[in-house]
């Protein structure tokens, strides 16, 4: 069955180049103007993946992402005329997975499309495996896709946060490099930039969810100069 893809800017003539770019690459589209018709059409049609302007009338991409990240788990690449870091951070610390920077190349977003749909196929894959993860006070259910940390259910947390978090469960105390984190969520990180930032932005939000005391983390723990690792109770 094919994907369905949902394509939100308030350019008609982009999401018309879109909806035949990736009709033609065997997807179902949709379209939206704006995020309000995005949210109700979101809702109604649950596509495989949000490709979502930041910058729009009515309800703008990171309006959208703060409504509709709470309600599903659905992942979003977001385009942005925006260059600055700061822009792209916010998106990502809102639940997006992944950015492309306008102008682009049809291509380049067709393969981050691919890209993020892989590492979702993975997860679903892994989420089969019916045993959970315990480490110490934190439990995960790769079947379920449900963490909780001190008998407490984690409710929020993002795709991405879900397949860092049980990476790390997954080898508690390996030392996991930046580069191989962001491989392990990304699939083929040659198609994406700034590897290294993104994962910390992700490490921060996922830190925020799940530690008593983020600024001092009991669970993930930095390896400096290298990257994290989940602490292993001995």
């Amino acid at each position: 069955m094919a994907k369905t893809l949902l394509v939100v800017d308030d350019k008609p003539t982009l999401r018309q180049m879109l909806r035949d770019y990736f009709t033609q690459e065997g997807y179902r589209v949709l379209t939206a103007a704006d995020g309000r018709q995005a949210l109700d059409l979101a809702r109604r049609e649950r596509p495989d993946l949000i490709i979502l302007d930041i910058m729009m009338p009515e309800m703008d991409g990171y309006a959208f992402l703060q409504a509709y990240t709470h309600e599903q788990p659905t992942p979003i690449i977001l385009l942005t005329a925006k260059v600055e870091e700061t822009d792209r951070v916010l998106g990502l610390e809102l639940g997006a997975d992944d950015y492309v920077t306008k102008p682009f190349s049809l291509r380049e977003l067709a393969a981050r499309v691919r890209a993020v749909l892989r590492r979702v196929e993975k997860a679903q894959a892994l989420a089969q495996e019916p045993a959970r993860l315990q480490v110490g006070d934190v439990v995960l259910d790769p079947a379920e896709r449900r963490v909780w940390v001190a008998s407490h259910e984690i409710t929020n947390l993002t795709p991405t946060e879900f397949t860092l978090l049980e990476t790390l469960m997954r080898a508690p105390g390996r030392v996991f490099t930046r580069a191989q984190l962001w491989e392990r969520i990304a699939s083929q990180a040659r198609f994406l930039r700034g590897d290294e930032h993104t994962v910390n932005v992700h490490i921060h939000n996922l830190r925020r969810k799940i530690e008593p005391a983020p600024k001092a983390p009991r669970y993930i723990l930095t390896v400096y100069g290298v990257g994290y690792k989940f602490r292993r109770e001995d």
